[in-house]
């Protein structure tokens, strides 16, 4: 009688509630009012919950998560010269930060030495460092524990020669490659569908992808070689669940050229790593994680029949979503990076990022990075969440949505697989167009007022709180230039010509890169300069769709 009555109610509920397209969230599926056991009773679904630190990791990825050991702190440390961002990352470890992450300058992240004529007015621009030569590398990581601290180098397209110039300092400083611990992000399939800071075809990129995987597996057994993201894609536009599928369907396509290239999956696949962004949608974040870490388990133990625990762990670091900040009252934003930072917790992250609250407006002031830091430490010390494990598991709403979330993602690798595959779907221009329609209904939506931006399309105000704004010194582009042009006069013209025809040689074999870039930049070849000639054997690539 009672449960009778129970399920009446709740279809009372439903029926008298507005269960209708308003209320969706940020992947466009449709919420109900009220979920209850029908919405997870699902035959067969028992074992995918299972218990956190078993598989298929649904709960997490350890056993106790936070109860042992918090997520890792990971604020950006860089700006402008190498010697400021050096500053900051000093700045940041002692406010408590124990794990940097690096952004490069536009002509970098571009593949361009600060000299180069397109890079004028940018040098030093979005809030990242310029890294020329390994002198530049020198001045980032002077006094700074490399071998102790980990440390995350936001770097795709040139990854292969930052990598190198980071190896070459931690040999010059006498520090074992097994002790550094870090990540490149190293991603260049996102590149193509999202973020287009690409140079070479996808088929050339890869290899180089694939070769600093190589040497890392060999040389860095602690060090990440990649860092699989869907944060720029749902920066792009993506959607959470498109985001997710397109995540792990590139993840599997990296796992898919490491076997290619001769690895065992269970050689490196556990030092595989993600990017994940959180949005304003607190439960569908966390439903993300969820489902993420459950198709990955389950895909690289029965696909790739990995038998190392260890591949099938999804580790993800977490930034806030910077595309979500408004310049408008802009301190509302710190309410919304703390929503962010929370579900990702919840959702079990391994390491977080949380975005400034002036960030829609200028680089993080030395007060708005700390409040930044702080709210983590807070979410940490005070809210009470690494109390318990999985203090969300049994929701209905949460289980439902991961079940939807995954049943979506598979209706995504069927598309992707009738292309021919990533890489055959990036050359055909289905992600572009995929994420720009996405892009483009997430924007009407908020011109329409059908999704509310609080302070931007409902309970705006015209006045405004003044905010302190940062910028970058005017001064150091030129003196930059001018260092670079210096070291550039007094170096071994002839080794570093030989250095370039020796990079030029192995483009057009199949040996492994990292060696011959290390020597290179020891020899004070630059970034651009060893880009140009991988431009001139590989060429660059433009996007033609087709889709």
């Amino acid at each position: 009688m009672n449960n009778q009555k129970g399920t009446e109610t709740i279809e009372n509920r439903e029926k008298g509630s507005t269960n209708d397209d308003s209320f969706k969230n940020l992947s466009g599926f449709k919420i109900k009012a009220l979920y209850g056991p029908e919405d997870i009773s699902q035959p067969g679904r028992e074992a995918d919950l299972g218990l956190p630190g078993e598989y298929p990791f649904t709960r997490g990825i350890h056993k106790t998560m936070y109860r042992q050991r918090p997520w890792t702190i990971r604020q950006l440390g860089s700006l402008d010269s190498p010697s400021k961002a050096n500053e900051r990352i000093r700045q940041l470890l002692q406010m408590g930060a124990n794990g940097i992450s690096l952004c490069l300058d536009m002509p970098t992240i571009m593949g361009r030495d600060s000299d180069d004529p397109l890079a004028e007015g940018e040098v030093g621009s979005c809030g990242g460092v310029a890294i020329d030569s390994i002198e530049d590398m020198r001045n980032l990581l002077e006094g700074i524990p490399i071998d102790e601290i980990s440390i995350n180098f936001v770097s795709n397209s040139q990854s292969s020669v930052i990598l190198s110039m980071f190896v070459a300092v931690a040999e010059e400083r006498g520090v074992p490659l097994e002790k550094l611990t870090g990540t490149m992000q190293n991603d260049i399939l996102k590149e193509y569908q999202a973020q287009k800071s690409y140079y070479f075809p996808p088929r050339p990129s890869m290899r180089l992808t694939i070769d600093t995987l190589s040497f890392c597996n060999k040389h860095l057994p602690r060090f990440n070689p990649i860092s699989i993201s869907g944060y720029h894609l749902a920066s792009a536009g993506a959607t959470p669940v498109q985001e997710l599928a397109f995540t792990l369907a590139n993840g599997f396509t990296y796992v898919e050229e490491g076997i290619k290239a001769g690895l065992s999956v269970d050689s490196f696949a556990p030092r595989l790593s993600f990017f994940f962004k959180v949005h304003n949608d607190f439960f569908e974040n966390i439903a993300k994680y969820r489902a993420a870490r459950r198709i990955w388990a389950k895909t690289i133990r029965e696909r790739f029949e990995a038998k190392d625990r260890r591949s099938c762990l999804f580790r993800v670091h977490t930034q806030t979503s910077g595309s979500s900040l408004t310049a408008h009252q802009a301190e509302n934003n710190i309410i919304r990076v703390t929503i962010q930072a929370l579900s990702a917790v919840l959702g079990g992250t391994q390491s977080l990022h949380t975005n400034a609250f002036d960030e829609a407006l200028s680089i993080p002031t030395p007060r708005s990075e700390k409040l930044a830091l702080r709210t983590q430490q807070i979410i940490a010390r005070e809210s009470g969440v690494i109390n318990t494990i999985d203090p969300l598991a049994g929701s209905y709403y949460v289980e439902a949505l991961t079940n939807q979330m995954e049943a979506e993602c598979y209706k995504y690798f069927k598309e992707i697989e009738d292309l021919g595959g990533v890489i055959s779907a990036i050359e055909k221009g289905y992600y572009a167009k995929i994420i720009a329609d996405s892009a483009f209904s997430y924007q009407r939506e908020i011109e329409k007022g059908e999704r509310i931006v609080v302070g931007l399309n409902e309970f705006f105000e015209e006045e405004e709180t003044d905010i302190e704004l940062r910028e970058a010194d005017p001064e150091f582009e030129r003196e930059k230039v001018s260092d670079l042009v210096a070291l550039k006069e007094n170096r071994d013209q002839a080794l570093v010509k030989a250095c370039l025809n020796e990079i030029g040689e192995v483009c057009q074999g199949s040996d492994n890169i990292i060696p011959y870039l290390i020597k290179a930049v020891k020899s004070y070849v630059t970034l651009g300069e060893i880009i140009g000639v991988m431009k001139e054997i590989f060429g660059e690539y433009r996007e033609d769709s087709i889709y």
